[in-house]
């Protein structure tokens, strides 16, 4: 494959030359002279975007750390604010609860107590 390539950059290069060959002295010198011009030009204006593309590159990585180290927002369940222990304990699942709910109450004053003293 890579002899295929070199003869047909070869071939190319070899029209190449024979066109410009064939080009008239006035046409030749208008050409390099828009060379010139492009260069320097291409010399004197600075690319004012390339001094963001550092900035631009940290963005990046630190957006996608956090997507990659932060859970993912649709699978995180909400707990209410306002659930206090009884509320947790008193759910459906814990009618048995019920019957000794005067226990309940005495270890929340006792832990009030605590708490005070």
């Amino acid at each position: 494959m890579e002899k295929s390539d070199e003869k047909f950059s070869q071939e190319a290069k070899t029209l190449f030359d024979e066109s410009v060959d064939g080009l008239d002295a006035a046409t030749l010198s208008t050409l390099n002279q828009s060379r010139q011009r492009a260069l320097a030009e291409a010399h004197a204006r600075p690319t004012p975007w390339l001094r963001w593309v550092p900035a631009a590159g940290m963005a990046a990585v630190a957006l996608l750390a956090v997507m990659v180290i932060l859970p993912d927002p649709a699978n995180i369940q909400a707990v209410p604010a306002a659930v206090t222990d009884m509320e947790i304990l008193l759910g459906e699942d814990s009618i048995e609860m019920l019957e000794d709910l005067e226990f309940y109450e005495w270890i929340d004053i006792l832990e009030q107590d605590n708490d005070v003293g």
